[in-house]
């Protein structure tokens, strides 16, 4: 399960991980985002009504959820036990909150933190997407330093200085023989 703050390269990174390694399966989280130009429904994201989405927690059909800058983000579960049950590893990337709730419901889940090489970097990454408004996008600094402050709270933390290199550490991380990703975050029983 990967996880970091608003701007870290965390989608970028994912994407990575496709292009180089495309038999790790990653699994696409629901929203009630609007999409941002070039993203893809199905792919990047299941893009969903707040009506869908709410019917999705009541149904159990999630395995974690948050809300996230005024949308939400959740891990529809069906795909993810099907991926689980094959044996295969899964790549889950979510927010802080879903993390937590994947810890409290999954303790042996390897949860990794992807981190900014700076914070002035980060700044940098979040002013140059120039997709949000500016009152948007202070918000989003306010809730990464916090998050940023949680790292603590992973098993591991990737620094995205390289995407190619943490591409990389994040498959091993997947593939690596001892439990991990691809064992404990399905174990949401």
């Amino acid at each position: 399960m990967l996880s970091g703050p608003s701007g870290v390269g965390k989608g970028t990174v994912v994407a990575e991980v496709r292009r180089r390694h495309p038999d790790v399966w990653v699994s696409v989280s629901a929203t009630t985002r609007r999409p941002r130009p070039g993203e893809v429904p199905g792919v990047h994201y299941h893009f969903v009504t707040d009506e869908e989405f709410d019917r999705l927690i009541a149904t159990d059909g999630l395995l974690e959820w948050a809300e996230y800058a005024g949308n939400r983000y959740g891990t529809p579960v069906a795909p993810l036990q099907a991926r689980l049950e094959s044996g295969a590893p899964a790549l889950l990337e979510i927010e802080l909150q879903g993390a937590r709730q994947v810890r409290d419901r999954a303790p042996d889940a390897q949860l990794v933190f992807l981190a900014p090489p700076s914070w002035a970097e980060l700044v940098s990454r979040l002013a140059g997407r120039g997709s949000e408004p500016e009152a948007v996008q202070q918000a989003r600094l306010a809730i990464a330093q916090a998050e940023l402050d949680a790292a603590g709270e992973f098993d591991v933390v990737v620094v995205n200085d390289d995407v190619a290199r943490a591409a990389d550490e994040l498959v091993g991380l997947l593939t690596a023989p001892s439990p991990g990703l691809h064992q404990g975050s399905g174990a949401h029983e």
